[in-house]
């Protein structure tokens, strides 16, 4: 009983080691990508609606840049072991400029643009490692639970970020918010740690040829791997479902922040508490939607989740009160988590186990296409109705308002179009798996 145990210890190290990674770069999401940097950019760093175009731009680019390496990184992180290595890379990357964003002030654009996109880079790309490590850390008949739960420990470290950096906010005024960004960049690098120190690879490194280099051996296998697209049907079908219904989620994460200030005046520590509300549900949502995973299947799961947030989503055009806007957020917070928790599940169980990280990386693709084209597609509707409306007559305010309100209708038909391709996709469980003759 006492050797169960204790070949029990490391595998609940290692698990608890990996969900402390998410409880880390969580923070980076909450604070960079939600509730801080983003507004602070738009209002302080620029200003008006120029400020959420330049916004959608910067995280464009930045899944640009991450969509070119994510499959050659990933296929070389395949055949040498080397998930770790890349996940420890482009962690430093994000960590350093998340730090670094403490220097942007106000007029600051270039400085404040190039920062963030070389953090939104790190961030990004560390992501596709680390969701490759999920198959390292669960079985089969666990993997949406620890998907799950990895989402809702890193929802944990958000809501403890945020409480961290609302404190000295409200207390001693929003001068304090640059050091928001110095305060993040040692959560996540604190959190991170473990990780490195305790998370091991199953998979043995491949002998590299004699005569192949490693980035020449990984466009090799990446061309082998188009060259077999045929297997991979339902993979494809669900990275087009996924690329579709993740640019909704993207375009909801990216502008959350903008659309409160905007539409509900709300202020800085306003909006850290909204965020804080939609962490605290999407704590709970990772869990349930995960639990549904591994019990019916992630596709269900995935589904449930979209219609949960497409409800969310209608509302925002019925109500007028910001209380009313909190509880919207809740539900698009609990439904938001639960998809994208899931749906990393969902890749390990229709990707060949030798092939995970460049599957993740293909993922990545569609992920940072979706956080390409959903932000750019979001911030050019605004723009462009808040235009219109201002050269109608319209006040600038009121403008920029019903811009807004055109963007977030194009969120909608992002989530439901992705929905009915996801319908097509192949239903994949622990007794029902996928099988690869090219194994």
């Amino acid at each position: 009983m006492s050797q169960l145990l204790d070949k029990s210890k490391p595998a609940r190290k290692s698990r608890w080691s990996w969900y402390l990674y998410d409880f880390g770069n969580s923070a980076y999401a909450s604070v960079v990508l939600l509730a801080v940097y983003s507004t602070y950019f738009k209002n302080a760093v620029v200003g008006g609606a120029e400020g959420t175009r330049l916004w959608g731009i910067s995280v464009g680019v930045a899944a640009i840049l991450v969509a070119i390496l994510s499959p050659i990184l990933g296929t070389i992180a395949d055949f040498t072991k080397g998930k770790k290595k890349f996940l420890l890379i482009f962690t430093a990357l994000a960590i350093l400029f998340t730090a670094l964003l403490f220097f942007v002030r106000e007029g600051d654009v270039l400085m404040g643009m190039l920062f963030f996109i070389l953090a939104e880079i790190g961030y990004r790309a560390a992501q596709v490692f680390y969701d490759a490590l999920l198959t390292d850390v669960s079985t089969p008949e666990t993997i949406g639970f620890v998907s799950g739960k990895g989402w809702a420990v890193g929802m944990i470290g958000g809501i403890i970020i945020l409480i961290l950096v609302l404190i000295p906010i409200q207390f001693i005024g929003n001068h304090m918010i640059p050091y928001a960004f110095l305060i993040t960049a040692l959560f996540y690098l604190l959190s991170s740690i473990p990780t490195f120190l305790w998370v091991h690879e199953r998979q043995e490194p491949e002998t590299l040829p004699a005569g192949e280099t490693k980035v020449g051996l990984a466009f090799k296998r990446l061309l082998q791997t188009f060259r077999d697209v045929k297997n991979y049907k339902e993979f494809i079908k669900y990275m087009v479902a996924f690329l579709i219904y993740n640019d909704g989620i993207m375009m909801l994460m990216d502008f959350a922040a903008i659309i409160g200030a905007t539409l509900f005046g709300m202020g800085q520590i306003q909006l850290i508490l909204f965020v804080i509300t939609i962490q605290v549900a999407g704590t709970f949502g990772a869990l349930l939607f995960g639990s549904i995973s591994d019990k019916k299947s992630s596709k269900e799961a995935i589904i449930f989740s979209l219609l949960v947030l497409i409800a969310s989503i209608i509302g925002l055009f019925f109500i007028k009160d910001i209380v009313w806007f909190f509880i919207i957020g809740a539900f698009a917070g609990f439904s938001l988590s639960g998809a994208q928790a899931v749906s990393r599940t969902m890749v390990s169980q229709l990707a060949p186990a030798s092939k995970t990280a460049e599957f993740y990386g293909f993922l990545s693709v569609a992920g940072r296409t979706s956080t390409f084209v959903g932000p750019l597609v979001f911030g050019t509707i605004s723009y462009r109705a808040n235009n219109w409306y201002i050269n109608n007559g319209f006040d600038a305010l009121v403008a920029e308002q019903n811009g807004l309100l055109w963007a977030i209708g194009s969120i909608l038909l992002f989530l439901v179009v992705g929905l009915l391709v996801l319908l097509i996709v192949r239903r994949v469980t622990a007794k029902n798996p996928m099988v690869y003759t090219t194994d």
